[in-house]
């Protein structure tokens, strides 16, 4: 009889190491990007808006970025050295992050949702560091980081 309060108590502890673990497991990743492009080309202006995101109204060069994305909807973003291409510098006191998903609406059909971080800091060298829990759409198919003006206009996004 012992062996077997031993043997359950056992199994009890087991369970419950394994209930905690599967509780406290980070959130999976959805997007992680070591690289960003800076708007340019036909993408300058409203001519052309990725998933309805109009682009800055000049070109601009990025140096460096990380972006990671996770299922909760927590986005990490740090850019170094995001400037207009023709000055060198950023004239703009803050950015935002933007999450943009491929979705489905609640009818079935095919929807783009687009969500923005609050405002960040940024410095006139062009760096910024983007961190907020978003509430992503369910589900968040395709998406894409963009870091955006305090108005919405893209200035860098996913991609090379």
């Amino acid at each position: 009889m012992k062996k077997l309060v031993v043997t359950l108590a056992v199994l009890a502890l087991g369970l419950v190491g394994i209930a905690s673990t599967a509780g406290s497991a980070e959130p999976a990743t959805v997007l992680k990007a070591s690289t960003m492009v800076g708007v340019t080309g036909p993408y300058v202006g409203m001519a052309n808006p990725i998933r309805g995101v109009n682009g800055g109204g000049i070109p601009w060069n990025i140096a460096e970025a990380k972006a990671v994305l996770l299922a909760d909807g927590h986005l990490d973003v740090k850019v170094e050295g995001l400037v207009l291409a023709t000055t060198g510098t950023n004239p703009v006191t803050t950015f935002r992050g933007l999450v943009s998903c491929q979705s489905i609406d609640g009818t079935g059909a095919a929807t783009v949702t687009n969500v923005s971080t609050d405002p960040f800091p940024a410095s006139t060298a062009g760096d910024s560091k983007i961190a907020q829990t978003l509430d992503l759409p369910d589900p968040c198919i395709a998406p894409i980081v963009f870091v955006t003006s305090p108005g919405g206009a893209w200035f860098a996004a996913t991609g090379v």
